[in-house]
């Protein structure tokens, strides 16, 4: 047992170590705001009107930033990216941090930075926060972008396996000692992945900070989101025929994370005015691997706003 503690000890401070120096690399990029006891980091970027980019689990801000999106959108629209509670530089109290509380969030935060109506894109989990905004505030999200989204239950092994930092207590302690360790053997393969069957792009690899990815408190945070993925499917898919602002869905032909056919294809299905962009040969990550195509299908939707008014 003294063996075992010394080990977790070690681990602990090597982890601690390995934090500090992740966020020296990688220092906040934007400013702060300040919400219902949530200091949220976030950037805005260009002028004109506003565009709204909600990243998916595990990631932050520079996920829209390295990709390129950002700067292709902000040569025509005021762009703002916010790191959800728990990544990147947004804390994350202790509570229940479903689609729906973030929506709750990320309204007021809105209203704080003077926007009253935006295009809105989700991107993976993302997507459940976007549509959970449109649920909420239906006035002030114009249109929709879905970008490689999960919207209706499914059996997943990855819900089972990056959980259980989630469990207080328990968890607390795993993503102080062995969980980090664990997802740094685990990261090149899933980041493989997440592009697969295309190539990890070059800037992904070599900008995105990824050591960010593997500190405690951004680890609970993805744990959290991870346990809550299929329960909050499970509750908003009752409600996906209420949204009735232009919506367009996109994905990769080939994602190997959120199953094309029982996702993106089935909820064009159910909303026949949506507008459906299957990109051949891509996978999860589309907005890496094909920004160009990201952006313009934003462009469309804030088109489709415009005239909607």
């Amino acid at each position: 047992m003294a063996g075992s503690a010394a080990a977790l000890g070690a681990a602990a401070l090597y982890n601690r170590q390995r934090t500090g120096a992740a966020e020296r690399k990688a220092p906040p990029v934007g400013r702060f705001l300040d919400v219902d006891g949530v200091r949220l980091h976030y950037i805005e970027r260009g002028a004109g009107e506003p565009v709204v980019l909600i990243h998916g689990n595990g990631t932050m801000i520079q996920d829209f930033t390295v990709s390129g999106l950002v700067d292709r959108l902000a040569s025509r629209y005021r762009v703002i990216v916010i790191d959800r509670p728990g990544y990147g530089y947004s804390s994350r109290p202790r509570q229940l941090w479903t689609p729906r509380a973030h929506a709750k969030l990320f309204q007021r935060a809105l209203k704080q930075l003077g926007v009253e109506q935006a295009v809105v894109l989700g991107h993976s989990w993302g997507t459940l926060v976007a549509v959970a905004l449109a649920l909420e505030c239906p006035s002030l999200v114009q249109s929709l972008v879905l970008a490689s989204g999960y919207y209706y239950p499914t059996l997943r092994a990855d819900t089972f396996l990056f959980s259980p930092p989630a469990v207080p207590v328990i968890g607390d302690a795993m993503r102080y000692t062995i969980s980090p360790l664990v997802a740094r053997a685990m990261m090149p393969g899933l980041i493989k992945q997440m592009f697969a069957p295309a190539e990890v792009s070059e800037r992904f690899e070599r900008l995105f900070p990824k050591e960010m990815m593997l500190r405690p408190s951004q680890l609970r945070a993805a744990a959290e989101d991870a346990a809550l993925m299929t329960p909050s499917a499970m509750e908003l898919q009752h409600h996906y025929r209420e949204l009735r602002m232009p919506i367009t869905i996109i994905t990769g032909a080939d994602d190997q994370i959120a199953d094309v056919g029982r996702q993106s294809k089935r909820l064009h299905r159910e909303l026949p005015q949506s507008e459906f962009i299957v990109l051949p040969g891509l996978g999860h990550m589309v907005h890496h691997l094909a920004p160009d195509a990201v952006a313009s299908a934003v462009g469309r939707a804030a088109q489709k706003a415009a005239a909607a008014l």
